[in-house]
């Protein structure tokens, strides 16, 4: 059973483990070293029983009654996988032994959120990593599992926030300080949640060494990283489009934005000519009308003869008063999709934002960070954006320049955290320029400092990281990081970059004087910015000589869902080959995602989310974790059922009666004469059988997927 493996596989010290920690109160040595021969069907089998003295871990765990005696109990009764769980955590297993011989096995948990409570994708995780972990950690190696927690700056702010709307109080009521103190104040009270529900999964991490990325010495190394690539010319500040979450207030990137297909309309309507008749019109189709009020021309293809005449003149804007816009000629546009004239609107949509830099073309900003839109809007100043689609094709139909709506299936981007339509907006920013640090992580893959499995996802890695864009690492929000920039008051742009409010000062006096007034940017990193240095950070970095710095990095392997290989994953990659001059691990192994039955994934909508904590008061932590184990391979998803889950129970059970079995037909604690006579020979055959037993065991578990990692 995958809790109790590590009582029962732990070298040669298995045959003295197994009975004493169930019948024994007192220590016992093993027999002197002799040779003992086993018969099977091919060989002569020879094993050394090694002289080895009992820990005095038996009278510990027998005086905390950890393992009680099973006569009277017909079923494995899970419930105690967590108290002997506590046992272990409290006994430090779960800590590295740096005097071991050999390199260490290290690996770093992937930091689910604090405000996160566990799903499938956790237990997935767990499960695998805690394996790797075990077998380590019993092979003899220096093995550090190292866990943590991540800010989750979007997610724990809006759970703050509907938390304060419940009692009445909007974020904008508070100071920014006060805000933040609610935000600890709740991480103190609910935080711990998700944690203790990772213990009950069985994690076997070093929670002595458990991190939060705000945790002060994080904290320390976000800011010297944004020094550092400031320093360098990486880090720049900047006005372009970027994915405007209008609910949350912020700027979001595009790996936070997510497509579905839904349905929605497509308008056709009329730009009249200017100085022409009313035949004299182009006819245009989109499905976000209300942008109209931003738009800067109208493009036709050059050889699209329907609208050859046109091109040079000016056409006006339905319903804005009057203002006219250039009609021109581009090959950018496609004759077949709608009606072949296409409005470029530069401000809010990022086609036309590419179009309008090539050609010179005006920038209008129609829309406030609400969702609203502003003056730009005209009459519709002050409406949804939404409300004012509706309300401006009614205005349209009753001036006679609607032409017609359709039904239009749309593919509509959505904040990955607050759900909302994402509006694309012009917005002054801090960016990182990706590409030279990119190009180093490429390098990484190709000279085989790094491998990912399954193989198939280098190909994925490798186009991202070959089409990738400058990262927005700005969020318009309190709880993070916050930005180290000091912006001069009364000197427009400039700035000063600094490790805290009192540096900032310093450099700020000896550059400009003594007179001078700082106000640090009110920006905070995106979360990715501090993920992306976790396997380096937590272990010390910047000060590579800390000890866990120079004992556990680089580490062994990073073991994630493949859905966040760009999210986090090829970042980690770029932040350690730029920070620590290494890949950060050597392997990455990506598992599939948890579905269903069904194969459908799990959602509230579909009602069809299976709680891991519901599954194991159910049925045990060791079902469950049986269950993903044998069901996944590497980037496949795996469907989970009830069925596989009822079975895994049924063969833990199996597990539980073939040691009780044994257990209730060795002698009594009292008979003393029995024991000497068992420990004489018999102990030497119990081992010998054990280790052969470990023997089939290292046999497969080096033909599973993940062993390349070990």
């Amino acid at each position: 059973m995958a809790l109790h493996s590590h009582s029962l596989l732990c070298s040669g010290r298995t045959a003295r483990r197994l009975v004493p920690l169930f019948v024994f109160s007192t220590q016992r040595t093993f027999p002197h070293p002799r040779t003992v021969y086993f018969r099977t069907e091919n060989a002569l089998l020879t094993k050394q029983v090694h002289d080895i003295s009992c820990r005095r871990l038996t009278a510990k765990a027998a005086a905390n009654e950890v393992f009680l005696a099973p006569e009277l109990s017909k079923n494995f009764d899970f419930t105690a996988e967590e108290r002997i769980y506590n046992w272990w955590e409290s006994q430090g297993y779960f800590k590295p032994n740096i005097d071991l011989d050999g390199p260490p096995f290290v690996i770093s948990m992937p930091p689910p959120n604090v405000t996160g409570a566990l799903h499938m994708g956790h237990a997935m995780f767990v499960t695998l990593e805690d394996i790797m972990t075990r077998y380590s950690r019993m092979k003899g190696r220096p093995t550090l599992w190292l866990p943590g927690t991540d800010h989750a700056g979007i997610a724990t702010q809006l759970v703050v926030e509907k938390m304060l709307a419940s009692e009445g109080i909007r974020r904008e009521d508070l100071s920014r300080d006060d805000f933040i103190g609610k935000v600890w104040e709740w991480k103190r009270k609910y935080g711990r949640t998700i944690t203790n529900q990772l213990k009950r999964l069985g994690a076997s991490c070093d929670w002595s060494r458990e991190h939060f990325t705000l945790d002060e010495q994080l904290s320390q190394a976000v800011v010297e990283a944004f020094i550092r690539l400031h320093e360098k010319g990486l880090i720049y500040r900047g006005t372009y489009m970027v994915n405007w979450s209008p609910n949350l207030q912020t700027a979001v990137s595009d790996l936070e934005v997510e497509y579905s297909d839904e349905r929605g309309t497509l308008f056709y309507f009329k730009y009249q000519v200017a100085g022409g008749s009313m035949d004299d019109f182009l006819p245009v189709a989109t499905t976000r009308p209300e942008t109209l009020f931003g738009d800067a021309a109208i493009a036709v293809h050059p050889q699209d003869d329907r609208y050859a005449k046109y091109v040079g003149k000016m056409a006006v804007v339905p319903m804005s008063g009057g203002r006219e816009i250039p009609i021109i000629a581009d090959d950018y546009v496609d004759r077949e999709f709608g009606t072949g004239a296409l409005k470029i609107t530069p401000g809010h949509d990022p086609n036309d934002y590419a179009i309008g830099k090539k050609l010179g073309l005006p920038l209008f900003n129609i829309m406030n960070k609400d969702g609203t839109l502003n003056e730009n809007a005209g009459p519709y100043r002050g409406l949804d954006r939404f409300v004012a689609r509706s309300r401006l094709w009614s205005d349209l139909e009753a001036a006679g320049l609607a032409l017609k709506a359709e039904p239009y299936t749309l593919r509509v981007p959505r904040s990955q955290r607050g759900g909302e339509v994402v509006e694309p907006l012009v917005s002054e920013q801090w960016f990182l320029k990706m590409e030279p640090l990119a190009n180093k992580a490429l390098e990484a893959l190709e000279n085989g400092d790094l491998r990912i499995i399954p193989e198939r996802f280098e190909k994925t890695y490798n186009q991202w990281l070959l089409n990738i864009k400058d990262w927005c690492i700005s969020r318009q929000l309190w709880w993070g990081h916050r930005i180290p920039v000091w912006h001069i008051e009364g000197r427009g742009g400039e700035y000063i970059v600094a490790r805290d409010e009192a540096d900032a000062y310093r450099k700020a006096h000896d550059k400009y004087g003594q007179n001078v007034e700082l106000e640090q940017d009110p920006d905070v990193l995106d979360t990715w910015f501090s993920s992306g240095l976790w396997p380096f950070s937590t272990l010390g970095w910047p000060n590579k000589m800390s000890e866990d710095f120079l004992h556990f990095y680089p580490t062994t392997v990073l073991e994630t869902g493949h859905d966040i290989l760009f999210f986090w994953v090829a970042r980690m990659v770029m932040m350690g080959i730029e920070f620590t001059g290494r890949v950060p691990f050597s392997y990455v192994y990506l598992h599939g995602l948890v579905r269903d039955s069904q194969g459908r994934k799990m959602s509230k909508t579909l009602g069809n989310v299976v709680d891991p904590s519901e599954t194991i008061r159910e049925y045990g932590t060791d079902a469950l974790r049986f269950t993903l184990a044998t069901g996944t391979t590497p980037g496949q998803d795996i469907n989970l059922s009830s069925e596989r889950l009822a079975a895994n129970k049924a063969f833990t059970n199996k597990l539980w009666n073939a040691g009780k079995y044994i257990l209730q037909n060795l002698p009594s604690k009292s008979d003393t004469s029995a024991w000497t006579e068992i420990w004489d020979w018999k102990a030497c055959w119990f081992s010998l059988l054990s280790h052969v037993g470990i023997g089939y065991l290292v046999v497969s578990i080096q033909m599973m997927p993940w062993f390349t990692c070990l």
